[in-house]
């Protein structure tokens, strides 16, 4: 029955098998709706399809569930300004071919809010669905391997789209394609393959997210003008394992985030890619990781400055052969701050008083050999730093220089680093085992002789 533009589900309503609770039908109240109106929908659960094809707002009372059985999409909308707002949506088919989905749009000005999905093969998915609204959701994938996934969440052409307060976990990715001035905030991703992915997507403000336990937190591609600001990637730890990665993207700012426990926290491939002098990283903590910051040779044109370097078992790495010019770690001398900085501050300007210079002889052999990560922070591993400074000739070239190193953090974000410091004691532990193996410190010392011969220099060890 109608009231005031707002359609009830009343008992005595002739059923569609398809999609039936008792004796409300849904896509009868759908038919029986006029533009505008709001279809409220009483709790219980709904089997079948549902097509949403006029404007209209279709609101579940009491979280009632939509179940597709495990066949073919749920929702379809094809009409613009439509809203979602207050269902349990389960149950999409498997099929990857047909991208099963939980709500399918293609229309504007589409709003989703305040639904759980779950048993979804993809989730939601936008095509050409400019200024829409996905807030406030619960999208959980399949019980299935991460490739045989689909994605939680897919925007196509929906430009100028907000995505905020919601949790994707247990899916594909969460991925922008050819969309431009999307917002995507307060969001949680997690237990996936790529928390975030864009590519070709413009103007986009990536803010306040949580990324965790992804192969990669977010992977940015061919896009420029993007903002990454206040974001936590932690534990990104897959195959790649990227905090973030950049590849071949203009105009970035990556400011105030957190990178912890990832294999790698930045990861920089061919970006900035045609706008000079372009990619700007300031202000963010990268603590704990694998690698801080991972350079293919060929990358210029990145400024990075009061950054936050800890206990990264490699602050800076290079891939590849080469040297790393053409990026700068200051501005207005003003550098970053290195946990393993050994210099001091003399006028007390906050500045140390010597360049820092990422050339340690340990950090150079375990990237030719990763095995050596065990012995970090053991007596060996300081056994040959000493080495390299009371042998000048063994230390390797410096791989790039701050001159203008921070004597203090200039951020400090508390308790968020919480799981740095457990890693960090998971590595002196580690180290304090390599004790009882020194016996196998052979493993270790014939990489520096390979190193010394290299420089032509011949010592007894």
């Amino acid at each position: 029955m109608r009231y005031g533009g707002i359609i009830f589900a009343a008992i005595g309503l002739t059923c569609w098998p398809q999609v039936v609770f008792g004796s409300v039908d849904i896509s009868q109240l759908i038919s029986a709706a006029k533009a505008g109106d709001t279809v409220l929908v009483p709790t219980g659960v709904y089997r079948g399809e549902i097509r949403i094809d006029k404007p209209l707002k279709l609101i579940g009372v009491g979280r009632p569930t939509l179940d597709g059985g495990g066949n073919g999409d749920i929702i379809t909308i094809t009409a613009p300004d439509v809203e979602i707002r207050g269902f349990r949506i389960c149950g999409t088919g498997i099929d990857l071919d047909k991208e099963n989905c939980a709500i399918r749009v293609n229309a504007a000005r589409v709003t989703i809010v305040d639904n759980i999905l779950d048993d979804v093969l993809f989730g939601i998915d936008l095509k050409e669905s400019p200024d829409s609204v996905i807030r406030g959701n619960h999208i959980g994938g399949k019980v299935l391997d991460v490739a045989r996934r689909g994605d939680g969440l897919r925007l196509w052409r929906a430009d100028r789209t907000i995505v905020e307060d919601n949790e994707i976990h247990n899916g594909r990715d969460a991925i922008l394609w050819y969309s431009t001035d999307v917002i995507v905030r307060n969001n949680k991703s997690h237990d996936g393959r790529y928390g975030f992915h864009l590519m070709f997507s413009n103007g986009v403000t990536i803010e306040k997210n949580d990324l965790f336990d992804n192969s990669v937190g977010v992977y940015l591609m061919y896009s420029s003008k993007l903002k990454l600001i206040g974001n936590r990637m932690l534990r990104n730890r897959g195959p790649s394992g990227y905090g973030l990665g950049l590849k071949e993207t203009d105009d970035f700012l990556v400011q105030g985030n957190i990178f912890v426990g990832n294999c790698v926290g930045i990861y920089i491939d061919g970006s900035p890619f045609a706008t000079p002098d372009s990619g700007r990283i300031t202000e963010n903590t990268i603590s704990a990781n694998d690698t801080g910051v991972e350079f293919l040779p060929a990358v210029k044109g990145n400024h990075l400055w009061s950054n936050s370097f800890v206990d990264n078992f490699e602050q800076i790495a290079i891939l590849g052969r080469g040297e790393l010019t053409g990026n700068e770690f200051d501005r207005d001398e003003r550098g970053n701050f290195w946990s393993d900085y050994p210099g001091y501050d003399r006028d007390g300007d906050g500045v140390g008083e010597a360049n820092y210079e990422s050339r340690l002889l340990f950090e150079n052999l375990t990237a030719r050999e990763p095995s050596l990560r065990l012995f970090m922070f053991s007596p060996i591993h300081q056994a040959v730093e000493f080495i390299a400074r009371a042998v000048p000739a063994v230390r390797p070239e410096p791989k790039f220089t701050d001159y203008y190193p921070l004597i203090e953090p200039p951020i400090e974000h508390g308790a968020e680093l919480g799981s740095s410091t457990s890693l960090v004691m998971v590595a002196l532990s580690a180290g304090l085992l390599s004790i009882a193996t020194a016996v196998l410190g052979i493993v270790f010392f014939s990489p520096i002789r390979d190193a010394m011969r290299e420089r032509r220099f011949i010592a007894v060890i």
